[in-house]
């Protein structure tokens, strides 16, 4: 029995299809998150795991029972899923132990095992009008948790909040997943946050899932420059001018683009070299430089830590086969 599988789902808003035939599922504590551009359908799929959105086909199954949608259920949600909307609320003028107390089904230790883990135990005696963004978001995360749920749905967590709340948010949902065992769902829309924290990543656009799989695959391997553009910059070689390159790595020629990283270019000398080219510009981002080369037909953009060369300069290039996407 899967932890949670979802089949066949579609749903539909407006007259609207949002969501295309999902299909996936979820090992118990395994970390998943969702990727897409605005629009693509992330929202509603976790507010339809969690029983707030009416599938108009297919199914979700939780711990082996169909979760059942609003149009069937007189108080929308599962009692085993939370979620936390983008657009949580808090009791206004009450203080925080008041807020919590009115939600917690923990007993005294676990209560405040859970307050530890989200870092809001100095914070009980403040009222909910005194706290910033960060503090406001990590009691709300709190009083969700206050029912021990098995399943936490995370939309978009990291929205609007500066560094120092959203590196310490992060160390909190890390808590959650390890200290509590609860599993979790999130939604981001920062590379940095999926790629460092999933298992397993879902790749959405336009509703319909077009990839899954680990951080390092949609990454090295994505199906389609959409994919590649979620997770960082990449480079497009045309396919009417990649035939050299690709005779030189040893793979068959094929009529489609090549995909390439930044940081898997290398420069190298000439002896080595599979490419050829001039620099034309070189800018630096503190712990690497991006610089623009350009070769016969297409330029480049390659990620290195070192300045090889200045502006005008000839270079050469490297890079394993390994490393190219067919796109």
């Amino acid at each position: 029995m899967n932890f949670l599988e979802v089949s066949g789902l579609q749903v539909q808003e407006d007259g609207h299809t949002v969501l295309h035939d999902i299909s996936f599922e979820q090992g118990e504590y395994e970390k998943l998150a969702i990727a897409g551009e605005t629009g693509s359908g992330k929202s509603t799929l976790l507010q339809s795991i969690a029983g707030l959105v009416q599938p108009s086909a297919g199914q979700i199954t939780f711990e082996g029972n169909r979760v059942i949608g609003p149009h069937d259920k007189l108080v929308p949600g599962h009692k085993d899923i939370a979620y936390l909307s983008q657009h949580y609320e808090l009791p206004q003028f009450l203080r925080v132990e008041q807020v919590l107390r009115y939600a917690n089904t923990l007993q005294g230790d676990e209560a405040e095992t859970l307050y530890e883990v989200c870092r809001i135990s100095h914070l009980k005696e403040r009222r909910t009008n005194q706290l910033s963004g960060g503090e406001r978001q990590r009691i709300a995360l709190a009083r969700l948790l206050s029912t021990w749920p098995d399943l936490l749905l995370l939309d978009e967590p990291y929205s609007n909040l500066d560094k120092g709340h959203k590196l310490l948010l992060q160390e909190v949902i890390h808590d959650i997943t390890e200290r509590l065992a609860i599993t979790c769902i999130l939604i981001s829309h920062d590379p940095h946050d999926t790629l460092s924290w999933a298992d397993r990543i879902l790749v959405l656009e336009g509703g319909r899932l077009v990839q899954q799989g680990t951080p390092e695959q949609v990454y090295r391997h994505p199906v389609d420059s959409y994919t590649a553009g979620l997770f960082g910059n990449f480079n497009l070689i045309p396919a009417a001018v990649a035939s050299e390159l690709m005779a030189k790595l040893g793979i068959a020629a094929t009529n489609r683009d090549l995909l390439v990283r930044p940081e898997h270019f290398r420069f190298v000398g000439k002896e080595a070299g599979l490419l050829a080219g001039t620099v034309q510009k070189v800018t630096f981002y503190g712990s690497y430089y991006e610089v623009q080369v350009q070769l016969v037909g297409f330029s480049v953009t390659v990620r290195t830590q070192a300045i090889p060369a200045e502006k005008g300069d000839w270079v050469y290039l490297t890079v394993h086969a390994e490393d190219i996407t067919l796109i």
